[in-house]
């Protein structure tokens, strides 16, 4: 082929990010389609051979070698196919010139439109490969475009869409401003490949999290459990791998930086840190912090099918003080909506004056008796640890003086 045909395929292949061997394999296809259609049928096997020696393309029949010829289109009898190559026999393949004089301006003309789908599959199919292994990772995204019902975004050279439904409420976008996005699948439609993007998916705050904390990134520190209300609030239930390693103080850092920064990506939405305990009791009572809670009674602690098919959820009832119960409920049941999908359990809230009677209902229920976690909160052991140390103290000084006025009356 000529040289100024192959410098072309290298900056289609350059400016359509696909490789030179998808280029040339869609204009053989596209001058084999266009020769069908002029000179040929369907039934015809066409090869198309580009020889860089010449400067058009070489056109070619396949046709097998029979003993009978019942078909022409691809059957070639051993007689005829001894006059284009000697060495054949029944069985065997020949290919036959069949490149019309001319016809190279007329193929380019005709093909002209199979090159460019061909040429857009392949860059879709490029496009699909280059994300297709980097679900559940973070992409950086420059705003290009912004409408009432969507944000169009650049991704690596790519045209995204982030729709209403996966914006963060209330997040001012603007052209040129640079935001990052959770990919959470790549699927291959008939108009190419479609990043469904989010900015309210809980893994967002998780790779955010993995970005901004070392001890998060290297494992240390495991990520057990998300509760997102995007834009507003999200819980994040945490565990220490290390036994040196505070994973509270490690996810916020000193002075709340780490923390902070993480909250400055998603447009200052509060991320409460929590730390994840095995015991469903104290995971519940953290969970809804900063309500107290009086008690804690497991009613179902495990998800299961019952025997009409229906799923039946793990369920714990939550007794807390009247001021406490606002609280506990959060703002539009906000923070009882979060500890319930942080937990994994439904969450029944009671005040605490009616323990005895639940409690009863449920053991008549049951036919034994029923377990109740009574909770104390940190300040409750705090007070009471220190009222210890402070008896402790007092009932040796005490002992001292004693001992000393036995010493002075001897």
């Amino acid at each position: 082929m000529r040289a100024s045909f192959l410098a072309a395929i290298n900056q289609i292949c350059a400016e359509k990010n696909v490789s030179a061997d998808q280029v040339l394999e869609a204009v053989q296809q596209a001058i084999a389609t266009a020769y069908r259609k002029d000179y040929g049928n369907k039934e015809m096997e066409i090869r198309v051979r580009l020889d860089e020696s010449k400067e058009m393309p070489t056109i070619l029949i396949v046709k097998e070698v029979v003993a009978e010829v019942e078909n022409d289109n691809f059957e070639i009898g051993i007689k005829d196919a001894k006059k284009i190559k000697r060495d054949v026999d029944v069985g065997d393949e020949v290919e036959i010139d069949v490149t019309p004089e001319g016809y190279g301006r007329i193929a380019a003309q005709a093909a002209k439109q199979v090159i460019l789908q061909k040429l857009q599959e392949a860059e879709r199919q490029s496009l699909y490969e280059k994300f297709k292994d980097r679900e559940n990772e973070l992409l950086t995204a420059t705003v290009t475009k912004v409408d009432p019902n969507w944000v169009t975004l650049e991704i690596e050279g790519m045209t995204v869409s982030l729709p209403w439904r996966e914006q963060i409420p209330g997040e001012h976008y603007y052209t040129g401003k640079r935001i990052r996005v959770y990919l959470e699948k790549v699927e291959l439609t008939g108009k190419g490949p479609q990043l469904r993007i989010s900015r309210t998916h809980p893994n967002l705050v998780r790779k955010l999290l993995e970005l901004e904390i070392p001890e998060v990134r290297n494992g240390d520190v495991e990520v057990k459990s998300i509760a997102r209300d995007a834009g507003f609030r999200s819980k994040v239930a945490v565990l220490s791998k290390d036994p040196r390693v505070d994973p509270i103080g490690a996810c916020v850092g000193q002075k709340g930086v780490r923390i902070q920064a993480v909250m400055e990506e998603i447009n200052g939405e509060r991320v409460d840190m929590l730390e994840w305990s095995e015991d469903a009791i104290k995971l519940i009572a953290t969970a809804l912090q900063p309500a107290s809670i009086s008690a804690v009674i497991i009613v179902n602690d495990k998800e299961h099918m019952d025997d009409a098919g229906r799923r039946i959820k793990k369920r714990a009832a939550v007794f807390v003080e009247e001021a406490q119960r606002p609280m506990a409920i959060g703002k539009k049941g906000q923070n009882i909506r979060l500890a319930t999908e942080l937990t994994a359990y439904e969450l029944d809230m009671y005040n605490y004056e009616e323990l005895p009677a639940f409690k009863a209902k449920l053991a008549e229920l049951r036919g034994e008796p029923v377990a109740v976690a009574e909770i104390k909160t940190e300040e409750e052991t705090e007070v009471t640890d220190e009222t210890k140390e402070a008896e402790e103290v007092k009932a040796t000084k005490e002992t001292k003086a004693t001992e000393e006025v036995k010493e002075e009356e001897k």
